[in-house]
């Protein structure tokens, strides 16, 4: 056992599993693998994430380590995200995460149907 932040986990992939869960944490991180970008491109992007869930999601991969906040002293307030150096580590997982998704639904091609189809 592993004990991590008050928590025991049987292995440290449950702890990874534990930062990236969450309605939108993988989109947040993809978005960002891309580069920095602000709040309100991430609330255009993921139209049905409310405010406050996209907030909270924000809030935890940034107290996680995975996400860089950055406030830039102009007004009205700018506000930019950015994957920090863990957060780039964790990208190409992501990545690999998104091709397994599309060969697994391409085993099932029956029951697939694309609306907005998008990878990482």
């Amino acid at each position: 056992m592993i004990n991590f932040r008050d928590k025991e986990y049987r292995c440290t992939s449950e702890i990874v599993l534990g930062l990236i869960s969450g309605k939108w944490k993988i989109s947040i991180l993809n978005r960002l693998a891309k580069g920095p970008v602000r709040y309100n491109e991430l609330r255009r992007e993921l139209p049905e994430a409310t405010q406050r869930m996209l907030t909270m999601q924000l809030r935890m991969l940034e107290s996680d380590g995975l996400i860089i906040r950055k406030v830039y002293p102009v007004s009205p307030p700018k506000v930019e995200y950015c994957l920090s150096q863990l957060g780039e580590q964790l990208a190409p997982m992501l990545i690999m995460l998104c091709d397994f998704g599309t060969n697994y639904i391409e085993n099932f091609p029956d029951e697939v149907l694309y609306t907005n189809h998008k990878n990482a």
